[in-house]
């Protein structure tokens, strides 16, 4: 699954490569895993003819749903007409989404499913921060549809409020990885501390595009990027000061 950014500061601006100080980045880690666990260097099996037809399906509909909502607005766009210029029946629109709001931030799940992942299965020694540097650093640029969604999202002050509230689940992960750093629980007030300044961060940082895109002061990938590495990496040496005590 490919990572796109349908929100946020992780979602719209971190997407450039990050500055990492880690000796083995986790890009590479999982490729070296993967190696080592292909020793008959079977290739990975194809999705069948089925599945492919599936993903294609779902794919159109997201696309036609999504140029929908940037012509007409999101509220005005009508289950009816996505699918109409999908060219599927509205019934099959349910079979891949639960809604419209479905439809628009569809990447998201998929995209905290993976950051867990990442997280989760970090090598020994890397830390929660060095894990979210290198996640992010592994991220492609933006495609047209990110930039699309990214607008639509920009234009209905309502869609961002669920674009936030479907980051809820963020903090926790990031405090229960962090207190696997300590090895606490994750109720450790230290690492509940640190998950909040981590995603207030991200949040500072996605506020800039916001505002960039409203006609602020222009922020490009790099300066957010760079703005963020700062962040994360003082947040880093607080955590390394706390695992030494």
């Amino acid at each position: 699954m490919s990572r796109n950014f349908a929100s946020d500061a992780f979602i719209y601006g971190l997407q450039d490569k990050v500055n990492t100080h880690c000796k083995i980045s986790i890009c590479e880690g999982l490729l070296v895993s993967s190696a080592s666990m292909s020793s008959l260097d079977i290739p990975p099996a194809k999705p069948g003819l089925r599945e492919r037809k599936k993903q294609q399906t779902r794919a159109t509909i997201a696309r036609a749903a999504l140029r929908l909502f940037a012509e007409r607005g999101y509220d005005e766009t009508t289950l009816a007409e996505i699918a109409e210029a999908a060219d599927v029946a509205p019934r099959t629109i349910f079979a891949y989404f639960d809604s419209k709001e479905d439809i628009l931030f569809s990447e998201e799940s998929g995209y905290l499913d993976e950051l867990k992942r990442t997280l989760d299965e970090r090598p020994a020694g890397t830390t929660t921060v060095d894990a979210l540097r290198e996640f992010v650093g592994c991220m492609k640029s933006p495609d047209e549809d990110d930039k699309l969604r990214k607008r639509v999202i920009m234009a209905n002050p309502a869609l961002q409020m669920k674009m936030r509230a479907r980051h809820v689940q963020l903090e926790p992960m990031l405090a229960q990885s962090i207190a696997r750093d300590l090895g606490t629980g994750p109720d450790d007030i230290r690492a509940l501390l640190i998950a909040a300044s981590m995603t207030a961060a991200f949040e500072s940082v996605r506020n800039l595009f916001f505002e960039a895109e409203s006609g602020g002061e222009p922020v490009t990938h790099e300066e957010s990027m760079a703005i963020l590495d700062e962040v994360l990496e003082f947040l880093r040496g607080g955590l390394e000061a706390i695992q030494r005590d």
